[in-house]
């Protein structure tokens, strides 16, 4: 039996978009309910083929966040299971594309990984995935979930989902082509017409495919409305042995074992909520061992960000100002960052300027900080007139 929800005071409108993004900031500091229940989920280590993974608790991919600096700074902190990059062109990264190669970029510090892979030739992903595994690499993730147009107009991501041939035999080829496990991650379907997880899952554990991840959601809703946990149970029931890992709206402790109660998967694979919380891993893992977890100190918050920003500056060089400048707005309120220094790390311009922003935050740690992730703030699209 799942917990109950949390009780709210629901007001007579809808709550506005900043009311909703604090009510999910608030969810993030809740802590989870100790009980039995817990009894219900196990906890042991576990595999993907022959891959073993100690931890079920992982990183989802997500695109232009979950580069090596990214991973690198959350297992510093600890507990995280699998991560996965970036979503990887395989086409792009056979010519030796120069920003491919970079999304590839890994070091003995960030293991267990998969490299995620998208493309709509079959060949051309087989090949990459044999160049990867040459290379050393533990195991391959398809992905069939992007909502991009800029992915699913050139036949990748969840466009895929559309012709389950086609998906089916790309699996088939990648798995013919290398000897690590290889993974598909995937949307519910398109759309709320074609809820075609099920059956694609079913497919792909028949071609050869080690586990799948599913989130929540179809295509059409991007990122907006509620993950169906029906959704993920439904895949889960359609596959014979292969592990499923459900992913979706996973921003607390709770959120990621009641996931996993009602829904059977395996694991769990967090991305946003990773970028919301970059301690959930630790948490996670300290509950399991010990019944209770410790919100992070001042200190290491702020040491958190000095360790993320220096792994982007080691691989991307004088680049890392701008690249680092999206993840502030995730940060700034979990960090206790006064909000006028959040916006001068939006706009930051150079190392030094990083350095002297580091400097300020130490001072004012926890002054004023925006009570709402300024991500989780949606502005509309057009001309303010139009708003």
């Amino acid at each position: 039996m799942p917990l109950p929800p949390p009780t709210a005071h629901m007001p007579d409108s809808p709550p506005s978009r900043i009311e909703s993004a604090a009510f999910e900031t608030e969810r993030i500091h809740a802590p989870p309910v100790r009980d039995d229940r817990l009894a219900e989920i196990t906890h042991e280590p576990w595999s993907i083929g022959a891959r073993k993974i100690d931890f079920r608790y992982g990183l989802a991919p997500l695109a232009g966040y979950t580069q090596r600096p990214f991973r690198v700074a959350l297992r510093e902190l600890g507990g995280l299971g699998l991560a996965t990059t970036d979503l990887v062109h395989a086409g792009k990264l056979l010519v030796g594309n120069a920003f491919s190669k970079q999304l590839i970029a890994t070091s003995e510090r960030d293991r267990p990984l998969s490299v995620q892979l998208f493309g709509a030739e079959p060949a051309h992903v087989a090949t990459a995935a044999r160049w990867l595994e040459d290379l050393g690499y533990g195991g391959i993730d398809l992905n069939m979930g992007c909502p991009m147009a800029k992915v699913n107009g050139s036949g990748g991501g969840a466009r895929l989902m559309c012709d389950p041939a086609g998906a089916t035999n790309l699996v088939a080829q990648v798995v013919s082509a290398v000897s690590i496990p290889v993974t598909v991650k995937m949307r519910l379907g398109w759309d709320a017409r074609s809820l075609s997880a099920p059956q694609l899952a079913r497919q792909f554990e028949d071609a050869g495919a080690a586990a799948i991840t599913i989130h929540g959601r179809t295509r059409a809703q991007g990122f907006t409305g509620q993950v169906s946990r029906e959704g993920i149970a439904a895949t889960v029931a359609a596959v014979r042995s292969i592990p499923v890992i459900g992913n979706g709206d996973v921003r607390t402790v709770e959120d990621a074992f009641s996931m996993r109660r009602e829904t059977g998967c395996a694991a769990v694979a967090i991305g946003r909520g990773a970028m919301l919380d970059p301690w959930i891993f630790r948490k996670l893992r300290d509950y399991v061992e010990t019944g209770h977890y410790q919100e992070p100190e001042p200190k290491e918050q702020i040491d958190f960000l000095v360790t993320h920003f220096r792994e982007m500056e080691s691989l991307f060089g004088d680049k890392s100002t701008q690249l680092f400048r999206k993840f502030a707005g995730w940060y700034g309120a979990r960090l206790g960052i006064p909000l006028d220094l959040e916006d001068r790390l939006r706009r930051c311009g150079s190392l030094t300027e990083f350095d002297e922003i580091v400097a300020e935050i130490r001072e004012r740690h926890g002054h004023e900080p925006c009570r709402v992730p300024t991500a989780l703030i949606k502005v509309p699209n057009g001309p303010n007139e139009l708003w």
